[in-house]
């Protein structure tokens, strides 16, 4: 049974803010990276492109998690605790909005075999 955990974390930036937050978020990738359980750290930023032409906020993070128990840890950390209370809740951040989701690649009601 696969216990990895994907997230997706969605920002959309204040108006003029793009590069400061997009900035701060690369500035938690090196400690994630040495993160037991983190197996893919890596935000983007959205292009302009003729075959992608869905909207979308325009910074976006993608993550893998070895398991939950290590997304949570992550998730527990003061950097990212303090990430989120300085661009994300404080009126003076640079997030207007944010989603953050977790996805699992096991399909509903499947049937592992326990170990």
């Amino acid at each position: 049974m696969s216990q990895k955990i994907y997230c997706i974390a969605n920002f959309k930036p204040k108006p003029g803010r793009e590069e400061a937050l997009f900035k701060a978020l690369q500035a938690l990738e090196p400690n994630t990276h040495r993160e037991d359980g983190c197996l893919h750290y890596t935000v983007t930023r959205q292009i302009d492109h003729p075959n992608a032409q869905g909207a979308s906020y325009p910074i976006v993070f993608h993550e893998t998690w070895a398991s939950r128990e290590a997304f949570e840890a992550h998730c527990s950390r003061r950097e990212i605790k303090a990430f989120f209370a300085t661009h994300v809740e404080s009126p003076e951040g640079d997030v207007h909005y944010a989603n953050v989701c977790v996805y699992t690649d096991e399909p509903h009601g499947y049937d592992a075999p326990v170990l």
